[in-house]
């Protein structure tokens, strides 16, 4: 279990990459998790901070847990960019963004400390209850902008945060549910992400760009085996997805 009691938010001084205008709570509908992708966790903090980078976002971790709010809850952030889920487009509008700090795939992709997860399960179980968020708008960058972004990668322990109700995951594989090795599998492996929420691909045209799809699935739902080609189990962890997405 989880400690609630130290739980605690700094509130720093704002970043000035935010809208003015605000937003109602009944407008924030997502969490998007990201990573800092920079050397050090105070080039992080000062990019995040600096009018001219035009990046921020509402909260940031650190390594040790430190949880720091940088804008308000009823602003929007610039973190998701150009981005994509289910009928929903440019995120930011509807979303807050949480930067964990991580060097990334650039400078040395690191594991999430338990320290700094447990922080990120506190706050993200804090923000679903407060504006009713589903579990299932929890999202890593790569999901709403897979041909752009693959943070917060294959490392990020999405099956934890799952037992917490956290973001979707799926269910044991029974060994009945093997398919045969088909051509049909690919056109049904795109339908199934389609029904998911992924966006920014053709359902009954491929694409080479299709690949950087697959890979963004793969680093969250088969993070083993990010190869970005459509085997037999990722196909299936698809085909369970979507069925838990009636």
């Amino acid at each position: 279990h989880l400690n609630r009691e130290f739980f605690m938010i700094k509130i720093e001084e704002s970043s000035p990459n935010c809208s003015k205008k605000k937003r109602s709570n009944k407008n924030i509908g997502f969490i998007i998790i990201h990573y800092t992708g920079m050397q050090s966790e105070i080039e992080s903090f000062n990019r995040l901070k600096n009018m001219k980078s035009k990046v921020s976002c509402h909260y940031f971790i650190n390594r040790k847990g430190t949880v720091i709010q940088m804008i308000e809850d009823n602003k929007v952030a610039w973190h998701a960019g150009k981005s994509r889920w289910k009928n929903f487009k440019n995120l930011n509008k509807s979303s807050i963004g949480i930067e964990l700090v991580n060097k990334g795939h650039n400078f040395g992709y690191q594991q999430f400390p338990s320290l700094q997860i447990k922080s990120l399960i506190n706050l993200c179980n804090k923000l679903k209850k407060k504006y009713k968020i589903k579990k299932d708008n929890i999202l890593g960058h790569s999901d709403i902008a897979p041909l752009r972004k693959v943070d917060p990668g294959k490392k990020f322990p999405w099956k934890k945060l799952s037992y917490y109700n956290l973001g979707s995951w799926y269910k044991d594989i029974r060994k009945d549910l093997y398919f045969t090795e088909t051509k049909i599998i690919k056109s049904l492996f795109f339908k199934n992400l389609f029904k998911i929420g992924y966006r920014y691909f053709k359902l009954n045209k491929r694409s080479k760009k299709d690949k950087l799809i697959v890979k963004a699935f793969q680093q969250r739902y088969y993070p083993q085996k990010v190869t970005g080609i459509i085997d037999q189990k990722t196909h299936i962890i698809s085909h369970l997805l979507a069925n838990q997405h009636k």
